[in-house]
C-alpha cells in the first residue's frame, strides 16, 4: 500500500484552484497537472507500507493531538526548487503556528515505527503540477507572476487523514482510509 498523511482541501477551494489550473493547462500542456480532486496538503509521505503495519500506523496517528484547529489561507504561487529549473509548481499556504508542530508530531510518531524522518524542513504547499524535464514555459512564468498574490480561500480543520494512493495510467487515485481528529476536547 502506498500511503500518505494529509489535510483535506474543501470543495470551494478545489473549485477555485480548478478554474485557475484550467487556464494554465492551455499555456503549459507539457506539464503533468494534478487533478483538482487530488489536491491535498501533505503532512507526511510514507511510501510503500506493508499491510501488516497498517494497524500500528493508525494507532500512532490516533494519539497525535494539537491544542487548537489548524487554519490555512491558500495564497501565493511558486516553484521547487526554484524558477530557474522548476520541477514542481505549487500554491502556497499561510498556516497557523500549530501546523508545523503537527507535521513534526506525525513525522516523529511514524519514525518510531521505522519510517524515515523528513530531511527537509516542512513547507506547507499544494502541488499543482510537475515538470519533467525541469523547465518553465515563458507564458506560464508570466501567468504565475500576474497571479502571484491570488487567494484561493481558507479553511479551518480539526482532523487529518491517512490516504492510500493507487498509481494508475490515468493518474493517482486516492482513498481515505481513516480520519484522525487531532484537537484535544476540553
Amino acid at each position: 500500500m502506498r500511503l500518505f498523511v494529509a489535510l483535506e482541501i474543501p470543495g470551494e477551494i478545489r473549485g477555485a484552484l480548478a478554474a485557475f489550473l484550467k487556464e494554465l493547462r492551455a499555456i503549459a500542456p507539457q506539464a503533468k497537472w494534478v487533478r483538482a480532486d487530488n489536491l491535498h496538503a501533505t503532512l507526511k509521505f510514507l511510501g510503500e507500507v506493508e499491510p501488516c503495519k497498517l494497524a500500528a500506523v493508525k494507532t500512532a496517528l490516533a494519539a497525535i493531538r494539537s491544542p487548537r484547529a489548524v487554519v490555512l489561507d491558500f495564497r501565493g504561487l511558486g516553484f521547487f526548487p526554484n524558477e530557474k529549473r522548476p520541477r514542481v509548481f505549487w500554491a502556497g499556504m499561510e498556516a497557523s503556528p500549530n501546523l508545523a508542530p503537527l507535521a513534526a508530531d506525525v513525522d516523529q510518531a511514524l519514525h518510531k515505527l521505522g519510517f524515515p524522518p523528513e530531511e527537509r524542513p516542512f513547507t506547507p504547499h499544494l502541488t499543482l503540477a510537475r515538470f519533467n524535464p525541469p523547465g518553465l514555459p515563458p507564458h506560464l512564468e508570466a501567468a504565475v507572476q500576474q497571479n502571484q498574490s491570488r487567494s484561493f480561500g481558507s479553511l479551518t480543520t480539526r482532523e487529518f487523514h491517512l490516504i492510500e494512493s493507487k498509481l494508475k495510467p490515468t493518474g493517482a487515485e486516492y482513498t481515505n482510509l481513516q480520519s484522525f481528529p487531532f484537537v484535544s476536547e476540553n
